[in-house]
């Protein structure tokens, strides 16, 4: 088998009402989705998606008439793309769907299929009062989820703690509740100082009296040595790593001691090839791995596939936060959406590859461009 051609297409859905990010100020009209198609002359193909595959033109080259199964290979191309220029990451994403669709098998049980479910947590991401926040919580409880995560970004952050308090207060502890604090990274135009090691120590003392499951990125994504510090200042978990591009970064975090949880996202940090590495890697060493997975469907779904077949953490991340964002405005390009069961779990498939199939008629009403590279079907 010969990859003979790929393609890259960018598709883009309005957002009415728009969605009010906690992490980006500017609220969110369009939600773009890139697919990275790789053709076979077996007439076998390949899907994957999650970034914006920004750096690949000029470099087909180096994959077409290559093997598919050759993914080592790729995975160290990819990986030298990324240095140089950008993330080509779902590239990676759609071999893993192709030799997955060419072997019969799901992508999870290629990874070793440790397991064929794992439970989901409510990721939510607009900064609404403790009210709505604790009414939302009460509906996560009623739809079987048993964890959700609330995101920071108030002016004050004694106002972030306040939701947190009227969260634990409406669902006891029927909810693990997550903290993002959101410093580990900025958007462009972000020009605020973060919080300092002292700051995040006193916000990490008061979540543990809320029993909070763990602090996401308290400090700067590379202040590796002061995460280390703030772990052992503290009780609570501290998780992380979610825009780390590299693999040095994570060995380097490890070999500190930074994080309890590392984030890894297979769609920018990796893919699926270098982020089970990683994920051996921090697990090797006692700490957890339960990825990022902000991206689309095909994103959530390539980090659901590695997560049941290797991960320890009980929780997988799980994009939702009614009305403001749902299956239907994520996974747009999907026949069908991409979604917990009734008890909040994903069981696994035995479909072929990532196990999604394309809606042809959404792609036709939303796609803005494309690129084609290699031989003509």
């Amino acid at each position: 088998m010969k990859i003979t051609s790929i393609e890259v297409k960018q598709y883009v859905k309005e957002l009415d009402p728009p969605f009010k990010a906690a992490w980006d100020p500017k609220p969110r009209k369009k939600f773009a989705s890139t697919l990275v198609y790789v053709h076979t002359d077996e007439g076998i193909t390949g899907v994957g998606s999650g970034d914006l595959m920004t750096g690949f033109e000029g470099h087909e080259h180096l994959f077409i008439g290559q093997d598919p199964f050759a993914i080592e290979r790729h995975s160290q191309v990819l990986d030298n793309i990324d240095f140089h220029y950008g993330r080509c990451w779902p590239l990676d994403i759609a071999l893993w769907d192709l030799i997955g669709k060419a072997t019969g098998q799901p992508v999870y049980k290629l990874l070793g299929a440790k397991s064929n479910k794992i439970n989901a947590y409510a990721s939510t991401g607009e900064i609404v009062t403790p009210d709505v926040r604790a009414e939302r919580a009460k509906q996560f409880v009623e739809d079987g989820y048993k964890a959700m995560k609330i995101r920071f970004h108030h002016e004050d952050v004694r106002d972030d703690i306040s939701v947190v308090e009227e969260v634990r207060k409406a669902v006891g502890d029927q909810l693990d509740i997550m903290v993002d604090a959101n410093q580990g990274w900025k958007m462009p135009w972000d020009t605020e100082r973060t919080w300092d090691l002292k700051q995040a120590v006193q916000v990490a003392r008061e979540l543990e009296k809320l029993n909070v499951y763990w602090l996401e990125e308290p400090l700067p994504a590379h202040d590796f040595k002061n995460m280390a510090k703030l772990r052992e200042m503290t009780n609570i978990r501290i998780a992380g790593g979610e825009m780390n591009r590299r693999w040095p970064d994570f060995r380097e975090m490890t070999n500190q001691g930074s994080l309890d949880v590392y984030q890894p996202d297979v769609a920018l940090a990796g893919g699926i090839t270098k982020v089970k590495k990683i994920a051996d890697l921090v697990q090797s060493s006692g700490h957890m791995f339960s990825p990022h997975t902000w991206s689309n469907g095909i994103g959530l779904l390539a980090n659901l596939h590695l997560s049941v077949a290797i991960s320890d953490c009980p929780y997988i991340e799980f994009p939702y936060d009614p009305p403001v964002w749902t299956p239907d405005r994520r996974d747009y390009v999907l026949k069908e959406f991409i979604q917990p069961n009734e008890n909040g779990e994903f069981i696994m498939s035995d479909k072929p590859g990532l196990g999604f199939e394309l809606d042809e008629e959404a792609l036709r009403q939303y796609e803005v461009g494309s690129a084609y590279f290699g031989e003509k079907e």
